[in-house]
């Protein structure tokens, strides 16, 4: 029987559906409009409906009926319009379709006693009333709804809309949540037992079974030494002597609590944009402040962002950068950063203390591109074309005193660049803050190394007063770029604490390998390029004039493992790998930090034999004198920590130097009766001596009368029968 009910409704279900698209279709064909649905009853202040079919020409027009007292029944619809409390709105939502939507021009906010005000509802049955929508074509109507509408007032606080503000109790005295388990209105929760909401009868239910802690409100439990809490089968040996009895409004939790406010709600979150504010200049610059022109705005510099270059970025006080961007050109360069007028870097700069300064711009031409253009296309192209004054590099330098900026230095380096179908561009960019006319060097540590900062090394200079100071300079490894060519390779300091290897790669022809000693000398010249200093720094923070702070640099050549001998495709004891080798020692601790210093630095050669390979069908290198392959040259540095034998450790009841020194003992052993010793000052000694002897008497009380002074008697008695 159900299956067959099942059919009915799914058959009738069907019959509705294709008869409305046959309808839709109809209406198509013969011009005609209707609305789905005829009749709604609202309840609410929308009512939205379609009205399908020709709607090309049709009008809506929106009146108030009623029923005709001696038929019940309404009038035919009208063309003619009546002024409502209703707005009628329409939408077009497809060819033969259009929105309806009514929306309710009045405040369904119940009016108070005495109130003047129009614009609420003076009974609960705020509306009621029916409503007819005409589809008209001129003055005849095609189509008509009927819309019963019954919509009662909203029962709102008076004061929602005025007060958003929340009253929190004071907690000195009251619990912010007395019943955090009571979480559903006018119902009693399931083992929320302090739930108003619960008979008797329902806390009978699961009175075993209730919340504990705070969540089942107990938000200010009696502490374990309330004379209440404890009782006589489980009670410790301190009761009750020593248990306090006070009222339950003198609990420790609520002194926990603040005095209590009022509290504004928070907006919370939205997808909306944000409203970003226009820039606030400061009367004085502090570190990390954006420096500002003197019409207000923000002074820029292209800087990296996310990996990208940004073309306006701010400048922050006190915070150096330098930054490569990296730009393909096509065509020559119109507009900034790469084209830029002595007129727009000549820029009145606010120096933070009622002034301004006007940037200084001293011009330099290149002459070598190499370290500015990476790389060209390789494709002849018919016409060359000369791209002049490009902007090269921006170096600004910032002369600070106090919180102020005291002139600005811009070195612009400018060159002509030629243009061969495209160019790989590298401009750089840089911002230093210098504190008088030198800028200060950065130290790797106060006093040990820190993990992650730069190895300092130098190289000694000799002055003319034969007193010798050091230079300080880094030790690098080889950093290799996009295409990994040692050509365009840079370098990168190494970094204390952290094992590193890198390398570059050396485009070398059977040529080159007939010239061994020479193919050695250059490679041995690119090695040396990355170290040329001859003293470590020992700390983080050497003084260059003192020699005890420096140690000297330990440099090796390995053996080549082969002999010396070499062919017309191969040669041998290449030094294409060099090793860093550093050992550091640990000397002491300061705020648990441990302080690391450089004991040795040594460096070392790896040899290897290079020879073209001229397997896997490419023989070109073994013929082509001038045909290149790829040979590797690689950097690495490795770090050691020279272990300190001091034998098994001390436990901290140990004494660790010399008996009495109780300033470097955890444990002091002869202050153990330190309150009546001379040395105590807090009360007179002849007070402090008598509650020490008091103490002595409990004490002495407490053994004979306790558990183990009976325990000895029972077993004394015992032995003696």
């Amino acid at each position: 029987m159900a299956n067959v009910v099942d059919e009915l409704f799914s058959s009738t279900n069907s019959r509705h559906f294709i008869c409305f698209l046959l309808f839709i279709s109809l209406a198509n064909t013969q011009n005609i409009v209707v609305f789905q649905p005829s009749y709604l009853t609202a309840t609410g202040p929308t009512v939205t409906t379609l009205l399908l079919g020709n709607t090309s020409d049709i009008s809506l027009n929106l009146r108030t009926v009623s029923p005709s007292n001696t038929t019940g029944s309404i009038g035919p619809p009208s063309c003619d319009a009546e002024v409502t409390q209703w707005v009628l709105t329409k939408e077009q939502v497809g060819k033969t379709a259009v929105r309806v939507r009514l929306q309710l021009d009045k405040n369904l906010r119940l009016c108070g006693d005495n109130e003047t005000d129009t614009d609420c509802c003076p009974k609960p049955l705020c509306v009621l009333e029916t409503l007819q929508v005409s589809a008209c074509v001129g003055s005849t109507p095609q189509a008509s709804l009927l819309i019963q509408a019954k919509i009662y007032a909203l029962l709102v606080p008076a004061n929602s809309g005025s007060d958003n503000k929340t009253v929190i109790p004071n907690q000195v005295y009251q619990p912010l949540g007395s019943c955090p388990c009571d979480l559903t209105l006018r119902k009693c929760d399931v083992r929320c037992c302090c739930d108003k909401d619960c008979s008797t009868e329902d806390l009978k239910l699961f009175e075993s079974h209730c919340f504990p802690g705070p969540f089942g409100g107990q938000v200010s439990p009696a502490p374990d030494y309330q004379c209440s809490v404890q009782t006589a089968e489980n009670s410790p040996d301190w009761f009750p002597f020593l248990c306090v009895s006070s009222p339950p409004e003198n609990n420790p939790y609520l002194g926990l609590f603040y005095q209590g406010d009022t509290i504004t709600p928070k907006p919370g979150p939205s997808f909306q944009r944000p409203v970003l504010s226009a820039p606030a200049p400061v009367n004085a610059y502090s570190q990390g402040n954006p420096i500002y022109t003197l019409n207000d705005q923000y002074f820029t510099i292209p800087q990296r962002a996310l990996g990208h270059c940004v073309k306006n970025a701010p400048v922050a006080f006190l915070k150096d950068f330098k930054v490569k961007c990296v730009t393909l050109l096509q065509s020559c360069p119109t507009g900034s950063p790469l084209q830029t007028s002595l007129t727009d870097l000549r820029i009145q700069v606010k120096n933070g203390q009622g002034g301004d300064v006007t940037v200084g711009v001293i011009d330099e031409v290149a002459t070598d591109l190499s370290p500015f253009i990476s790389s060209t296309n390789a494709v002849a192209a018919t016409e060359w074309q000369l791209c002049e004054n490009v902007t090269l590099a921006l170096d600004y330098k910032f002369y600070w005193k106090g919180n102020g900026i005291t002139s600005i230095e811009l070195t612009r380096t400018v060159g002509t660049v030629t243009l061969n179908d495209s160019v790989v561009l590298t401009t750089r960019y840089s911002a230093v803050f210098l504190n008088g006319e030198f800028m200060g060097e950065p130290n790797s540590g106060n006093p040990g190394y820190q993990v992650g900062r730069p190895v300092i090394a130098g190289i000694l200079d000799t002055v003319e007063n034969n007193t010798g100071s050091v230079q300080r300079m880094p030790i690098n490894l080889w950093k290799a770029v996009s295409d990994g060519l040692c050509s365009t390779a840079e370098k990168k300091p190494i970094l204390f604490g952290e094992n590193s290897t890198s390398g570059c790669l050396l485009a070398v022809s059977r040529q080159n390998l007939t010239q061994c000693n020479l193919l050695r000398e250059t490679v041995n010249s690119l090695q040396a390029a990355l170290n040329t200093a001859t003293y470590v720094a020992k700390s983080g923070n050497p003084d260059v004039l003192t020699m005890e702070d420096w140690v000297n640099i330990k440099f090796v050549t390995m053996n080549s493992s082969t002999t010396m001998e070499n062919t017309t495709s191969s040669c041998n004891a290449i030094p294409s790998h060099l090793h860093i080798h550093v050992w550091s020692l640990i000397t002491g601790m300061i705020d648990g930090k441990p302080q690391r210093d450089i004991r040795a630095l040594q460096v070392s050669y790896g040899l290897s034999t290079w020879a073209l390979e001229c397997g896997g069908g490419d023989v070109s290198p073994c013929l082509d004198p001038m045909e290149t392959q790829l040979f590797p040259i690689t950097s690495s540095v490795t770090f050691t920590d020279i272990p300190i034998n001091n034998g098994p450790p001390k436990t901290r009841f140990q004494i660790n130097f010399t008996e009495y020194d109780c300033n470097r003992n955890d444990v002091c052993w002869p202050e153990l009766a330190f309150p009546i010793t001379k040395y105590y000052t807090g009360e007179p000694f002849s007070q402090s001596l008598a509650k020490g002897f008091i103490l002595v008497f409990f004490f002495i009380t407490a053994s004979v009368l306790g558990t183990p002074w009976r325990q000895i008697r029972q077993v004394w008695n015992s032995a003696s029968l």
